[in-house]
Parts: structure tokens; C-alpha cells; sequence
């Protein structure tokens, strides 16, 4: 699946605000290395239900074992060991007996500074490959998803080494003196920082995966099925989006019997958010997780494409109309390939006259309805448009209940069969005292 730049923050996966951000909400990494791994797999949705299923097992593996999940490793774990790799302190020369104990006592005494970061990070190291060992021992079996069991395996082989081995087994039997803890900083740093670097990587990569299985049990998510079909479907029981405090939750059916949803509804009733969890569970089905509904069966995705929060450019001089215009027609040229996209629509050509943006959307909607490859969920503002597609049986009517009882606005947030036919922005205008506030200009 692919989303570019606009669609990742019109779904608000990645936002300039970070802490709105889906991504924000869902990182449960504890490293920083982990966090900008996990941003890599946001950043790249995965490419066929394969992968996606080797993901999602990989996840729900880690949820069955998260009790061997090891508490050893920190991020204050993997930033030393990193440092301590980097370091460029001269370490003590290759020696037994009593010259490695000259060497280590001076070193020691007249490199105090050094010794005493020396031995903080090699504490750390340790950390380092204890966790390994559990993590080995809690989650390295024969029935391991493969996608684990690819890091796992090269973790085992590089924890193999004998000096590693070594190392381990004198901090269990209380040999690891400032003598030890030299010499083995000595073939750490000379013999096997790549081994170390390497370790940290994969550490990296595996607390980015354990974050989505925390994800997936904090937010309760469910694992969607992916149906192999010829046009694309999706079909959720009580979906909803992932990032509201109280939600509301729909359902939703897409399919190639009925494949355009035609939204209407009152400003702030509900309708940009729902096309949102639509693209947001989507979203988070082809990066292998869990998704905010009871159920959910689609087929698989070769894109999302989004047209949300159309901007204009003054640098270019393109008004608010002409950036639509654009957005539409890369829409248009980008879903033109034969493959399964999901495009939503919010609001569209809002910066002409009611009558151009009529006659605009009319052709845009019964251009798109012609595309047996694309499901389509488009809100409007243009009720009147409906009644020229009343006799489009693809598409569906729904739209977004809102009453008013004594001058007040009241939004039920439910969804339903047919369109909408309230207008209320001079109500709004009246809620919000700017009729009387006009009142008052002198």
C-alpha cells in the first residue's frame, strides 16, 4: 500500500502537532532507536497480505509471550552502550598474569575518569545481553512468526560468542573485578563492537514490534481478515477512530455491488471524522496492526488517496479552488492504473460559487463512478446534488443526523439512509451571538 505526504496528514498518521498524531498515540517504544524504527514501518505500509499476515502473527506472538518480555533493557541501556562503542579511550594491551594487573591498576588509578566510564558502561553491556538471553530463551521457539524469528536467530548466533559467553558467566559468579572488567573492555572495543552495534540495531527493531503489540492490547484493537477478491471490499462491525476520547462507533460496508458513500450532513456532525476512521483503520490494517472495530474483513489496498485539508499556495499564486482542481486531477491520475485504491473525499470544491461547484462535483462523482477498481466515501455540503445521482444504484446515501429544539443545535452523531436537509450555519450565527455582536458595530 501506498499514502503520500498530504494523505499521511490528512489522516492525521503523522501531524506537525505531534502529540495529535495516530503515530503518537500508538508509540509504546521505550528507545529512541525503537521509536524512529517504528515511524519506518508507519512510513512504509506493507506491500501484500503475505507480509501481512506475517506481521500480525508476529504481533500476537508477542502479546502470547509478553510476560518473558525482558525488564534488563532500558533506553538509558541502549544510549551507554551505544556511547561506549563510540568511545575513543585508549583501552589496556593484550596481557596475563601479573602485566594485565600492572596495566589494569594503572589504569585504574592515574585514568580514574576513564575507568569510571568504562566500568558504568560495561554494567550496561551486561544489561544488554541479559535481556538478550531472556529474550532468546522467552520468545526464540520453533513455532516463532518468521519475522521475529529472522532478528532472533542473528541475535542467538552473535550472543554465541564465547567472550559474551564469558563475560555472563563471571558477573554470575562474582569474578567480574576492575582486572575483568578491562580485559574484557579490551576485546569488546577491539574484537567485537560491530557485533555490539548490531545487537543494539536489532533491539531496536524488536521494541518497535513490541510497541504495536502493546498498542494493539492498550487500545483493545482488533486483527482484521484480508479477503482475496477482485474488487476491493470493506465491511466493519462498529468501527471507529482511534484518536477521540469518546468515540462514537459505525458500520461500514463498501463492496462492488455499492461502492461510493455519498456523506452529508451538518458542519461538526460527524462526517470528517467518520471518513477519517475509515482511512485510519484501513491504515493501520496493511501495516499489520490491529484495528478500532469489533470486525473488520477488506481486501487488500494498493493505496489511500486523500482530499481533506486542500490548502492554497500564494508562493504559486494557486487559489483555494485551483488547489482542489489539482488535488482532484492527481486523484484522478494516480487511481487510473488498474489497482484497488481507497479514496476519500471531504467537502469538495468548496472555494468556488454554489453553482460551479455543482456542476464540478457532478462530473467529478459520475466520472469516478465509472471505476470498478476504487471504493469512494466523498462528503458534501451540496445536498442539492443528490437528487441528479438518485439514480446511481452504487452509490449510497448516507448522512449525519442533527436536530434543532428551541434555537439550539443538537447533534445525535448517528448515521443514516438517505440525505440530509438542514441548514444550519445562520443558526450558528445566532448561537454564537455574531448577530448580535454585528448589532453593535458603529
Amino acid at each position: 500500500m501506498q499514502l503520500d505526504k498530504t494523505s499521511y496528514y490528512d489522516l492525521s498518521i503523522f501531524n506537525r502537532e505531534e502529540e495529535y498524531s495516530l503515530f503518537h498515540r500508538l508509540d509504546f517504544t521505550t528507545t529512541a532507536g525503537g521509536r524512529e524504527h517504528l515511524r519506518y514501518l508507519f512510513s512504509n505500509p506493507l506491500q501484500n497480505i503475505q507480509e501481512i499476515t506475517n506481521r500480525q502473527a508476529a504481533i500476537q506472538f508477542l502479546l502470547e509471550n509478553e510476560g518473558n518480555w525482558p525488564v534488563s533493557i532500558s533506553n538509558g541501556t541502549i544510549v551507554v552502550v551505544e556511547n561506549y562503542m563510540e568511545a575513543q579511550i585508549e583501552p589496556i594491551g593484550h596481557a596475563d598474569g601479573v602485566a594485565l594487573y600492572i596495566q589494569a591498576a594503572i589504569k585504574k588509578t592515574l585514568y580514574a575518569p576513564d575507568f569510571g566510564f568504562i566500568k558504568f558502561s560495561f554494567a550496561q553491556l551486561i544489561n544488554l545481553l541479559k535481556g538478550y538471553r531472556e529474550l532468546i530463551n522467552g520468545f526464540n521457539t520453533d513455532k516463532t512468526p518468521k519475522t521475529l524469528k529472522i532478528l532472533l536467530d542473528r541475535a542467538q548466533q552473535l550472543l554465541s560468542r564465547k567472550d559474551f559467553y564469558e563475560i555472563l558467566k563471571s558477573d554470575e559468579t562474582g569474578k567480574l573485578n576492575f582486572i575483568e572488567i578491562l580485559r574484557f573492555d579490551n576485546l569488546i572495543r577491539s574484537q567485537h563492537r560491530k557485533a555490539v552495534n548490531e545487537l543494539v540495531v536489532i533491539y531496536q527493531q524488536l521494541d518497535a514490534f513490541y510497541s504495536m503489540a502493546k498498542a494493539v492490547k492498550s487500545y483493545k484493537l482488533t486483527f482484521p481478515q484480508f479477503i482475496e477478491t477482485e474488487h476491493p471490499l470493506i465491511i466493519a462491525d462498529q468501527l471507529y477512530h482511534i484518536i477521540l476520547s469518546n468515540p462514537v462507533a459505525y458500520d461500514v460496508r463498501l463492496d462492488a455491488i455499492s461502492h461510493f458513500m455519498f456523506l452529508t450532513g451538518a458542519n461538526m456532525a460527524g462526517k470528517t471524522t467518520y471518513i477519517k476512521a475509515v482511512g485510519v483503520a484501513t491504515f493501520l490494517a496493511h501495516i499489520g496492526m490491529g484495528v478500532p472495530a469489533q470486525k473488520m474483513q477488506l481486501s487488500f489496498f494498493d493505496g489511500i488517496f486523500s482530499n481533506i485539508q486542500v490548502q492554497d499556495n500564494i508562493f504559486k499564486g494557486e487559489s483555494y479552488f485551483f488547489s482542489e482542481v489539482l488535488r482532484i486531477k492527481n486523484t484522478i491520475i494516480q487511481i487510473n492504473n488498474g489497482k484497488k485504491w481507497l479514496v476519500l473525499i471531504d467537502e469538495m470544491f468548496k472555494g468556488t460559487n454554489i453553482e460551479d461547484a455543482r456542476n464540478c462535483s457532478l462530473a467529478v462523482i459520475r466520472g469516478l463512478l465509472q471505476s470498478s477498481n476504487c471504493l469512494f466515501i466523498l462528503s458534501t455540503h451540496l445536498y442539492e446534488i443528490a437528487e441528479d445521482l438518485s439514480g446511481e444504484k452504487r452509490i449510497q446515501f448516507k448522512y449525519f443526523e442533527s436536530t434543532v429544539i428551541d434555537d439550539d443545535l443538537h447533534f445525535t452523531y448517528q448515521l443514516k439512509d438517505g440525505i440530509a436537509k438542514e441548514k444550519i450555519g445562520y443558526l450558528i450565527l445566532k448561537r454564537e451571538k455574531v448577530l448580535d455582536l454585528l448589532k453593535e458595530i458603529k
